[in-house]
């Protein structure tokens, strides 16, 4: 008889670098504790040069250790092959770590144009409603939604990890996100 393992996962940093200013900034990059149990991270990152045309992503899942690293996933996806689904087994699993908390889900070109046909008074208001629709963010991203799509297939030993991903976009390396994070 299988007993079940009850695991617990803690994000414990999240760091957001953007590489090139002129490209975009981050505006949100935190990881809030809402109270013992209930942690999340949330991400955003406003993008000034648009329309994005083709982007891949570098996914790293790393477990620290002394010697041997058991885990150890290193891939570079394209971004718009995967959005389209045409992405291999792990990047879809690499992406689902946080695609269900962001709005990265629609295909390339990532583009700037404003979608509505009412008429909007005021060059304040145009900037505003163009900044909500077209920055890049991962909203409340809690470590239970992790946890069960990481153990979902494979068990992962207990120990501390690090998810890093690096933004390509346009050919050059934009911007770095790292997440650091304790599996009990």
């Amino acid at each position: 008889m299988y007993s079940k393992v009850v695991c617990k996962l803690e994000f414990t940093n999240v760091k957001c670098n953007m590489l090139d200013r002129k490209f975009g900034n981050f505006e949100q990059c935190y990881l809030k504790a809402q109270n013992r149990t209930y942690k999340y991270i949330s991400i955003k990152a406003l993008l000034y040069q648009k329309p994005v045309t083709q982007f891949k992503v570098n996914f790293a899942l790393y477990k620290r250790s002394n010697g041997l690293q058991p885990i150890s996933i290193n891939t570079t996806i394209d971004g718009c092959k995967l959005l389209h689904k045409n992405g291999n087994t792990l990047a879809l699993f690499l992406f689902g770590l946080f695609k269900t908390y962001s709005n990265i889900n629609h295909s390339c070109p990532f583009d700037a144009s404003i979608q509505s046909n009412r008429i909007i008074d005021g060059p304040s208001l145009i900037c505003f409603l163009y900044t909500l629709q077209h920055d890049v963010r991962v909203e409340k991203l809690p470590t239970t939604f992790v946890m069960n799509h990481m153990t979902m297939f494979l068990p992962f030993p207990a120990g501390d990890y690090v998810f890093n991903t690096n933004w390509i976009a346009n050919g050059a390396h934009r911007a770095s996100v790292r997440v650091h994070a304790t599996l009990d």
